[in-house]
C-alpha cells in the first residue's frame, strides 16, 4: 500500500488549496476513502469521506460547506478542494481508506497545511 499526499502549503485565512492523493498497491476503486487531519498536539480525525464509486460524500461539521472531496478511480487519485480556509484548518492532511485497518494500517507522509490569520 502506498499513499502519497501533495498540495499543501502556507496561506492566509480565506484562501483555497487543492490536495491530491495518489494511491497504489491496493484496489482503490472498491474502497471508501477519506481525508484525515492531524492538528498539532491532537489526534488524527476524519474530515471528509467518499464512497467507493464517489456517489456519496460525508464531512465533519467543521469543514462542511467549505471542503469538497472527490475521486478519479481510473487514475487511482483522490482530491480535497479546500475553500475559505481558517487557521483551525491547520494540520497535516493524510489520505487513507475509511477502513484503513484492513489495508495493513499503512499511512503516507501527509501534506502540511498551515493557515495564518
Amino acid at each position: 500500500v502506498q499513499l502519497v499526499e501533495s498540495g499543501g502549503g502556507l496561506l492566509q485565512a480565506g484562501g483555497s488549496l487543492r490536495l491530491s492523493c495518489a494511491a497504489s498497491g491496493f484496489t482503490f476503486s472498491i474502497n471508501a476513502m477519506g481525508w484525515y487531519r492531524q492538528a498539532p498536539g491532537k489526534q488524527r480525525d476524519l474530515v471528509a469521506a467518499i464512497t467507493s464509486g464517489g456517489g456519496t460524500t460525508n464531512y465533519a461539521d467543521s469543514v462542511k460547506g467549505r471542503f469538497t472531496i472527490s475521486r478519479d478511480n481510473a487514475k487511482n487519485m483522490m482530491y480535497l478542494q479546500m475553500n475559505s480556509l481558517k487557521p483551525e484548518d491547520t494540520g497535516v492532511y493524510y489520505c487513507n481508506a475509511v477502513k484503513w485497518q484492513n489495508l495493513g494500517s499503512s499511512w503516507g507522509q501527509g501534506t502540511q497545511v498551515t493557515v495564518s490569520s
